[in-house]
């Protein structure tokens, strides 16, 4: 039986913004999440490395959710970096589970679009062996997969009962009724870029770090 359920968010969040947190918070509210950590990524082994330094994305993030207490960062990932080696969603949940036991609840937050991209992911057949995935869906993607094998094994671990999260420590896939943010950290990196404002995109602090410290070509 499971004490509390807590959810791990990992990103780059190079920077942090709306399409992060408003989504983790409505999903905070659906399924009544006890906390989120923020899972900031040193070496994401998919994704091109982050234009702001590692302190920088962390000041951001700690902007971010100084009004929410719902949030803390987990510097799991970043101390790893010290040794020169990517991180590995799978290492991190051995690593969280190794250290509060099997009987505590655990999600993952994912995005729809990382769904995904799941089969690129290292060893990740054996994630809900771990924790729950929670999936947020994102704007422009199916909600079906082409890949048959990662069709089938979304179907046997799907449920629909938020009851189940909370009584099992890890095991199911749940598709979170979020809101839909159509908003990239891409997206706001090439605005800033171009000099357009995004401050309507992120928390205002954030905002105003970006401007202060000339980001992203701010």
């Amino acid at each position: 039986m499971a004490k509390v359920l807590t959810a791990l968010f990992g990103g780059t969040f190079d920077p942090i913004h709306y399409g992060h947190l408003l989504p983790a918070i409505a999903l905070a509210k659906e399924i009544k999440l006890a906390h989120i950590s923020l899972l900031p990524n040193h070496i994401p082994p998919h994704k091109p490395q982050p234009e702001a330094t590692t302190s920088q994305r962390l000041a951001m993030l700690r902007l971010a959710i100084e009004n929410y207490p719902i949030f803390s960062i987990d510097m799991r990932e970043i101390t790893k970096a010290k040794l020169d080696k990517p991180s590995y969603t799978i290492d991190t949940l051995k690593a969280w589970r190794n250290e509060n036991g099997n009987s505590q609840g655990l999600a993952f937050i994912l995005g729809q679009d990382s769904l995904l991209n799941l089969p690129t992911w290292h060893n990740w057949q054996t994630l809900l062996d771990y924790c729950h995935l929670l999936i947020c869906r994102r704007p422009g993607y199916a909600d079906n997969t082409n890949d048959p094998f990662l069709k089938k094994w979304i179907k046997r671990h799907q449920t629909n009962d938020i009851a189940l999260l909370h009584q099992n420590s890890n095991g199911s896939i749940y598709f979170a009724n979020t809101p839909l943010e159509d908003i990239s950290a891409t997206e706001i990196r090439q605005q800033i870029s171009s000099k357009k404002s995004c401050e309507t995109l992120l928390p205002a602090k954030v905002w105003q770090y970006i401007q202060i410290h000339h980001l992203y070509g701010a």
